[in-house]
């Protein structure tokens, strides 16, 4: 699949970093660095802007490595990138940590995931079909 994007940063374009990698990374395009304080957030850009094709959205997610060592993930994970969004990627970044963390211009902090969706129509009723589970929520599947 071809998607159009636009790169006004001064890095590479995001890129598979495996064959069997469903992410690419989205580096932050900064003049400055950023600090974020623990609890802190903020709105990372990237100097990225694309132009995806109706029935695909991007989902931008956190990085494993970062939320894992650093405490950062992405505060609304998944973001989606709506097909008719044609501004900048930006990356809402937070600190779940007891520490500063800097963000440096071209630090990979986050991922980009490309999804095909659906679109439902509702179709109300009055019942729904009976299952197993029925109205069981929260940890009502785990082991008992």
């Amino acid at each position: 699949m071809n998607i159009k994007i636009i790169n006004k940063s001064n890095h590479s374009l995001p890129e598979y970093e495996t064959i069997a990698s469903a992410g690419m990374d989205l580096r932050a395009n900064l003049d400055t660095a950023i600090t974020l304080k623990p609890l802190e957030r903020t709105i990372v850009k990237t100097g990225l802007f694309i132009e995806l094709p109706i029935g695909i959205e991007a989902q931008v997610r956190p990085r494993s490595g970062l939320a894992a060592k650093k405490g950062i993930t992405v505060l609304n994970a998944p973001g989606t990138i709506d097909a008719d969004y044609r501004g900048e990627i930006g990356v809402i970044l937070v600190n779940l940590s007891n520490e500063d963390f800097t963000i440096e211009n071209g630090e990979r902090v986050a991922q980009l995931v490309i999804a095909k969706h659906e679109r439902a129509s509702w179709q109300q009723v009055e019942v729904l079909g009976e299952t197993e589970r029925g109205e069981g929520g929260f940890g009502s599947t785990g082991v008992k």
